[in-house]
């Protein structure tokens, strides 16, 4: 099975430990032991970002426990997160901290 590591309890994306193909079923590794198991609804590239749980539209996207971003639409569990789909928050001053 397919890894992808969780950094914190809170995230909601995890990293791809290598090349995951749409279909495939994923292991959430947090601290080194099983946290969860996603079935990959796209390819998601080694090092990239899978989807550990739901977000709605508008949620803040969680990785190292603090927002990366927000979802610019709904994303599934399994689904490659990157800029397609999320809206960066960092360092912009027009939104609200």
């Amino acid at each position: 099975m397919k890894k992808a590591l969780l950094l914190t309890a809170d995230d909601t994306v995890a990293t791809a430990l290598q090349a995951i193909s749409a279909g495939e079923d994923v292991e959430i590794v947090l601290h080194g032991e099983t946290a969860g198991q996603v079935r990959a609804t796209q390819d998601i590239p080694y090092g990239f970002k899978i989807c550990a749980r739901a977000m709605a539209k508008g949620a803040s996207v969680i990785k190292y426990s603090h927002p990366i971003g927000r979802a610019r639409e709904d994303i599934a569990a399994g689904d490659l997160v990157h800029v397609h789909n999320i809206e960066g928050n960092r360092g912009r001053g027009d939104l609200a901290q």
